[in-house]
């Protein structure tokens, strides 16, 4: 009885579950997903110069803005997807990296390089047509530069923090470019080492969180130190708060019209902000930036406010 019971145990298993199979669009999906759609809001930094000059009141300057973010996000996107291709071995070994679409196998990498191909030579081509020759040059040096971070560059000390935030101020420098606005050095010095702030306490959380754990595909943050990087970004900080400060006093008086300093005031909100910031980057909790600025209620209360008194004095109200 025993022996007929276990041969029908033997010849009538359950049988073996399907893989799952691919439904339509999930390869387009991927793709999407890769391109890291939260990251986008990187690129809005292309209005900054064009909204602290008061040029984003017209027609002409909305479309030209927004074709500029439409590359930048192309650009990004090419560098993304040639970045998760290059690193779905090493992603694969991360306990939550491996998930990526190229590392999971759901994207082909062949398919994430010839996506990536063909928008690296389509955005900067559509900006010489488009735009302006400068942001054709300036998206191309953006994906050469960042081509070369995802190859060798994201590997050297200090250089990988470098290239990060030059790639912030491109996308601050591109909205002055395709309008012919001209850019102040304040304004670029604060639009940079803010960046580098960011960066820096990006980095000092993944090295915080990740410490004492295996699998973590970034080698370079084994060789930072915590203590490093909290002072990178601390004295980040403190730059980008003195370039503010001598940005919203450059202009030096107040107009007529205006009820209020309303620029030298900003330089509250605007410190108040930086503060913010650096509660969470001292936990360790800035590991994603965009998660903190929009996921905070007081940070964006804070920026609102900022953002209310900056348009009052490019409005002289």
């Amino acid at each position: 009885m025993a022996e007929t019971l276990l041969h029908r145990q033997r010849t009538h298993r359950p049988p073996a579950p399907r893989p799952p199979s691919r439904r339509p669009g999930t390869l387009a999906g991927g793709l999407l997903r890769t391109t890291r759609p939260k990251q986008w809001v990187k690129n809005l930094l292309v209005i900054a110069a064009p909204a602290a000059a008061g040029r984003l009141f017209s027609a002409h300057t909305a479309g030209r803005l927004v074709l500029v973010f439409v590359l930048f996000t192309a650009c990004s996107a090419a560098v993304y997807l040639v970045n998760d291709a290059r690193d779905a071995e090493a992603d694969r070994a991360h306990p939550a990296k491996r998930h990526r679409p190229i590392a999971s196998g759901r994207v082909p990498v062949s398919a994430a390089y010839g996506v990536a191909g063909v928008l690296a030579v389509l955005a900067p081509a559509a900006a010489l047509r488009l735009t302006t020759p400068a942001v054709a040059v300036l998206l191309t040096a953006y994906l050469g530069m960042q081509l070369a971070y995802c190859v060798a560059l994201k590997h050297v000390l200090v250089v990988d923090l470098v290239v990060v935030t030059t790639g912030f101020l491109m996308r601050a420098a591109a909205g002055g470019l395709a309008l012919g606005i001209p850019l102040s050095r304040w304004f670029l010095i604060t639009t940079g080492f803010g960046a580098l702030f960011m960066v820096a306490a990006k980095r000092y959380s993944e090295a915080v969180q990740l410490a004492g754990t295996a699998g973590a595909t970034r080698v370079l943050l084994t060789e930072y130190t915590t203590g490093y990087l909290r002072f990178v970004w601390q004295l980040a900080a403190g730059v980008a708060v003195l370039g503010y400060c001598l940005w919203a006093l450059e202009e030096g008086g107040v107009a007529p019209t205006s009820l209020l300093p309303w620029r030298q005031l900003s330089v509250v909100a605007f410190v108040l902000a930086v503060l913010r910031y650096a509660v969470f980057a001292d936990r360790g909790a800035a590991g994603e930036p965009e998660e903190v600025v929009l996921g905070d209620r007081a940070l964006a209360l804070i920026g609102l406010a900022w953002l209310a008194m900056y348009a009052l004095a490019v409005a002289n109200w």
